[in-house]
């Protein structure tokens, strides 16, 4: 006879040690974090003070250059007009060279800042045969540039990749996974009254933290989203407030607005495909978020009324790991309502080390829009 009561206790145990291990991982990337950060303080000080010694002597190379210069056209102008075609052609020259360099600063706004560009730039155009959503986008992140994109300024409903959002801001919130949270009837009204997708979780049912992350991305689980919420804010309504904050943080609020953390379709809920990858950036970027949006299979922890936990997947990256895309999708987030067709966002690591970010909406379907990813991924990446 099998002794339940064990083997239940054996899998605590497990448990209990794959988060003491993930707590301790957090702990020594915060650490390294903190070394990287002192670290790049001091390099910034050092470098500051180079520079400075570096603008003072660029000065006055620059006032010795323009002084040779005019002393240049003023002899041109006293001894001919072939000297003096010599320097004009010298001085046009120059100014062709600070155009230039002025143009190229203006097409490099940082990434990181939350604009890359003010425009189009030289972004190829994407093959409608190729690629058939309607908006798309394909960000290279190591030269932050975009690659190629349809539309990408334009309004489009987030639907559920509006979650990449919900669990960004909850990350920079939560600092206990193991903490526990209980399922309400309202939430699971919400979820259901909405017609939304669901982790499954079942009223009056204690969940950790961690379940509530794994269940909003994996199947995209407004019951989990909704849960996480109300533990970081105490309502729908004040978290919403705090994505608002987020999306202001990243220079997106004049493109970008939400009204729920889960993607129901609202004429002011609303942001651009660049604008989510603006956030699926900053997303990346933390790790909490990142280890939730790479994972493929997650069972959450064994309640009363799902002993065994329930198996959750990411359908996306399941069905995209077998596809050629020149690399391999690391994360990525889905999402659909009528208004957006359906739509994802994805991140991307290319057989030779590049990064990319990867939107697109209004797909015919979900298939196609897997199919959309690998090809701009296949056609533009490197």
């Amino acid at each position: 006879m099998r002794d339940y009561d064990s083997e239940e206790r054996l899998r605590r145990i497990q448990r209990e040690k794959r988060r003491e291990m993930l707590r301790r991982e957090r702990k020594r990337r915060a650490m390294q974090k903190r070394v990287l950060v002192l670290g790049s303080v001091l390099g910034a000080i050092v470098l500051l003070a180079g520079a400075g010694i570096m603008l003072r002597g660029l000065g006055e190379y620059s006032k010795e250059k323009d002084k040779k210069e005019k002393d240049v056209y003023a002899q041109a102008q006293m001894q001919g007009p072939d000297l003096d075609g010599t320097a004009r052609a010298a001085l046009a020259e120059t100014e062709d060279a600070k155009s230039r360099e002025e143009e190229k600063e203006e097409s490099e706004i940082p990434f990181a800042d939350g604009y890359l560009m003010e425009g189009e730039g030289e972004a190829a155009s994407i093959d409608e045969e190729k690629v058939m959503s309607s908006y798309a986008l394909l960000i290279d992140l190591d030269e932050s540039r975009v690659v190629a994109q349809r539309g990408m300024r334009e309004r489009i409903s987030p639907a559920s990749m509006t979650k990449i959002l919900t669990v960004l801001v909850a990350a920079e919130h939560v600092t206990d996974l193991t903490d526990t949270f209980t399922i309400t009837r309202e939430i699971t009204d919400y979820s259901y009254r909405n017609d939304c997708s669901a982790a499954g979780f079942g009223d009056g049912e204690t969940v950790t933290v961690e379940d509530l992350f794994y269940g909003t991305i994996l199947p995209s689980g407004a019951d989990a989203a909704a849960g996480l919420a109300y533990y970081v804010s105490g309502s729908l309504e004040e978290f919403v407030v705090l994505m608002n904050e987020k999306i202001e943080e990243l220079g997106l609020s004049e493109s970008a607005h939400f009204t729920n953390c889960v993607g129901l379709y609202d004429e002011n809920h609303y942001c651009t495909v660049y604008d989510m990858a603006v956030m699926l950036k900053a997303a990346v970027e933390n790790d909490l978020c990142r280890e939730v949006m790479s994972a493929r299979r997650y069972t959450t922890s064994q309640t009363a009324e799902h002993p065994e936990g329930i198996e959750l997947s990411n359908w996306f990256l399941r069905r995209i790991e077998d596809k050629d895309t020149k690399g391999e999708v690391v994360c990525a987030k889905t999402g659909f309502v009528d208004q957006s067709g359906s739509c994802a966002a994805s991140y991307s690591i290319s057989d030779s080390g590049k990064h990319y970010i990867c939107v697109t909406a209004n797909a015919h379907s979900s298939w196609r829009c897997i199919y959309d990813h690998v090809a701009l991924y296949q056609e533009y990446s490197m």
